[in-house]
């Protein structure tokens, strides 16, 4: 590499580094929450930075599967390729929805591993960069600095962000609202741990959420009582 291209490679991960600390620094503003249907898909509001809630499937479902998660908690990221190919296999009938409730006290990446995927969703790859974190927790669980945005920066590049934005975006008041949003909504629901899932407002015990099979009974059950017919069962 030309030492221009060094150049330019320092300055973009010196910003990339800024940003990273300016949002996992950012305080959690004061956001009521009280009147808001927690099972409900969120629309952009000055309340969330104008950031929607993301949603896998079915958006207008009657079936909602909502996902309080930690990007750095490690059952998240076991629960996760399942959680999607349930999503996947019933995405004509169901609605899926990730929400943030990183836990900093325990997991220090992950409110910037959740501003990363905010970020990214501004560029409209958020799924993309969703499964991207969780598919590749262990490689940055632990960085921090200079390492840390580095690994960063290569998702955006590999689901090619611009990286100015991305940048950018990653320290944004606008993702920094949308965060503390989710959050506020988690505690709202009384979620203490991740990964907690609502299914139509019920919270799911591990022993549903956790086992394919009964996950896949709740969410028949709920298609059936709103008069939809479930997906064949695939092979």
């Amino acid at each position: 590499m030309s030492k221009k291209a060094w150049i330019i490679f320092i300055v973009i991960v010196v910003g990339l580094l800024t940003a990273l600390v300016v949002s996992s620094r950012n305080a959690n503003p004061s956001i009521d929450v009280s009147a808001i249907e927690l099972n409900a898909v969120q629309s952009a509001s000055e309340s969330n930075g104008n950031i929607a809630d993301h949603v896998l499937g079915k958006a207008d479902s009657k079936v909602l599967l909502i996902e309080y998660g930690d990007f750095q908690c490690p059952g998240c990221a076991t629960a996760h390729p399942r959680i999607k190919a349930i999503t996947e296999e019933y995405k004509d009938e169901l609605g899926f929805v990730f929400r943030n409730f990183p836990i900093t006290s325990i997991h220090p990446n992950a409110r910037v591993a959740a501003a990363a995927a905010e970020a990214a969703g501004l560029q409209g790859k958020y799924w993309e960069m969703h499964d991207l974190i969780y598919g590749n927790q262990r490689a940055w669980e632990t960085v921090t600095g200079a390492s840390r945005s580095e690994v960063f920066a290569d998702y955006a590049t590999q689901l090619g962000l611009s990286l100015d934005q991305f940048n950018s975006d990653l320290g944004s008041s606008a993702v920094g609202q949308k965060i503390a949003f989710d959050m506020a909504l988690a505690k709202e629901a009384a979620v203490n741990s991740t990964p907690t899932f609502y299914l139509n407002g019920v919270k799911l015990e591990q022993e549903v959420w956790g086992d394919d099979t009964a996950l896949k009974s709740a969410i028949d059950a709920q298609l059936k009582k709103a008069g939809i017919t479930p997906p064949a069962p695939t092979e």
